[in-house]
């Protein structure tokens, strides 16, 4: 073993082991790696910098403008609110309704947004028609991760993914081809959601006393519950030392910490992002910081829809469809051979669909930065050059022939479920993007080992890097619900632990079938 592998082996377990410590964002610990493969020759310049360029990368900037204009619009809450039920029903029934449709939502939108507009929209219905709201959050957003694996553009880990598969030199995904293993994985984790997600999920975990009701009180106050987001500027520190009325003019009633109440002093809490403040507050509150990235989402038990012409919902639809429409198209052979030298591709497509939004004023074009998540397309650049780094140091080779020798006598199918593996391991205590990373070279080396197409293996490294349903702090949609559905770290394991072996038992089974070895 070289220098360069042992080199590489040591700075990847430092940033895993500065990823589950938290103490700094997933793009600065990142980008601080790539900086130390720079530093070792084992990555130049150039090389360090393509992620920045990569087309997948810049297609995940301009579909958070795409799908901050949809949420803009008002289109989702719309359709949305229409599905819900309006008069006495269970939450199997309840959930058979909204789950396949958040599914289908999903798979062509941001899931953050989603889970964002959707989950104080159920908690408020829930708890309006007496279910547990606590029976809905987590398969909320389960759910819209099952149906982000199901097109290129589902999840940005697909794109990630995609963009190495083509600087590998293989021809990429198109729209839909994940789908052939998307659909089967997401019909089977909504069946284990429908059946048995009441009987796992608790029926309310939440203290009275901290739960918003939403109604006037003296001095025409609210009690709102707020999501910290990565931008709170108080994370790491106790409550007691940030003033937290004098920064946002609103007073801390109680902390929610790990989805459980505090119901000691809540000044001596070390705030951390997810966690939730259950807040008094005036009228202004929700409009001054609904749009900041400093808080995931509020909620205080009332719409806080602003009115949105029709107009301008029908537009940011038609966009819409013209995205995908033309995405989907563009693919099609006859298309190709009309005219070669344009690829109408979904890079294509989402760049006319956003510069038209901002136009329009589907988005307000002036905050267009506000709107795009800096740390995951850092993230997702500095995913690229990990990726090259394991592989220009031999480390991936080296993982490959490791894992052969111990899998020699079992085969390829083997080897496809401990890449399954090992990815969603990984994805339990990192990023998606960053586990994609630290996976898709080792799955080239071994289907190259192999002498086997690697299909399957890109396609098994899509799947598995998308399977964050175990812990609640391992993707920032589980956070969000975490603390609107009062649920503990247990929670996530006696549900997401099934659901993840579901996921892996339908896709080794499923992808080699698809895609042959």
């Amino acid at each position: 073993m070289n220098f360069e592998i042992i080199f590489v082996l040591s700075a990847l377990a430092g940033m895993i082991a500065a990823l589950i410590w938290d103490k700094m964002r997933p793009g600065m610990v990142l980008i601080s790696v790539v900086v130390l493969f720079l530093c070792a020759g084992i990555l130049t310049p150039r090389e360090m910098l393509e992620g920045f360029s990569n087309k997948g990368m810049i297609t995940v900037a301009m579909l958070f403008l795409v799908s901050e204009g949809i949420r803009q619009s008002g289109t989702l809450a719309q359709l949305f609110k229409k599905l819900l039920p309006k008069g006495k029903t269970t939450v199997v029934r309840s959930q058979m309704r909204l789950l396949p449709v958040l599914a289908g939502m999903s798979a062509f939108l941001n899931n953050t947004p989603m889970v964002v507009i959707f989950a104080p929209v159920i908690k408020r219905w829930a708890e309006g028609i007496r279910l547990p709201p606590a029976k809905f959050l987590i398969p909320l957003t389960f759910a819209v991760s099952l149906g982000g694996i199901c097109t290129l553009i589902g999840t940005s880990t697909n794109l990630v993914v995609n963009g190495m598969i083509m600087e590998a030199g293989y021809e990429g995904l198109s729209m839909f081809e994940i789908a052939k293993i998307g659909v089967p994985v997401a019909i089977a984790g909504i069946l284990f959601l429908l059946f048995f997600s009441s009987k796992l999920l608790p029926e309310s975990r939440e203290n009275r006393e901290d739960e918003p009701a939403g109604k006037d009180e003296k001095g025409g106050l609210h009690c709102i519950e707020a999501v910290l987001g990565p931008r709170f500027p108080g994370i790491n520190k106790k409550l007691g030392e940030f003033d937290f009325t004098r920064h946002y003019g609103a007073t801390v009633k109680g902390v929610k910490t790990g989805g459980q109440y505090v119901t000691g002093n809540p000044d001596d809490v070390i705030l951390q992002e997810g966690d939730t403040l259950v807040l008094w507050a005036d009228d202004s509150f929700i409009p001054a910081w609904g749009e900041s990235r400093v808080f995931l989402t509020l909620a205080n038990g009332k719409e806080e829809e602003a009115p949105v012409s029709n107009k301008k919902r029908w537009l940011a639809l038609g966009l819409f469809i013209f995205m995908i429409t033309g995405a989907t198209t563009g693919e099609l052979p006859v298309v190709k051979e009309t005219w070669p030298d344009v690829k109408f591709d979904m890079f294509f497509f989402v760049c006319i669909t956003t510069v038209i939004m901002a136009w329009t004023n589907i988005f307000p074009a002036r905050k267009y930065t506000k709107y795009i998540s800096w740390d995951i397309l850092i993230t997702i650049a500095c995913a690229f050059a990990i990726s090259k780094a394991i592989e220009n140091s031999g480390l991936a080779a080296v993982s490959a022939k490791f894992i052969i020798d111990m899998s020699a006598t079992t085969g390829a199918y083997t080897l496809l479920a401990m890449t399954f593996i090992i990815t969603a391991l990984f994805s339990q205590i990192i990023t998606n993007n960053a586990a994609a990373a630290l996976s898709f070279p080792v799955a080239l080396s071994v289907a190259t080992q192999l002498g086997v197409n690697p299909a399957p293996f890109f396609i098994v490294t899509c799947v598995a890097a998308s399977t964050s349903f175990c812990t609640p702090i391992c993707y920032q949609t589980n956070m969000i619900v975490q603390g609107l559905g009062g649920y503990s770290f247990m929670d996530f394991v006696k549900i997401g632990l099934p659901l993840t072996i579901i996921v892996f038992l339908t896709t080794i089974f499923l992808t080699p079938l698809i895609w042959p070895f």
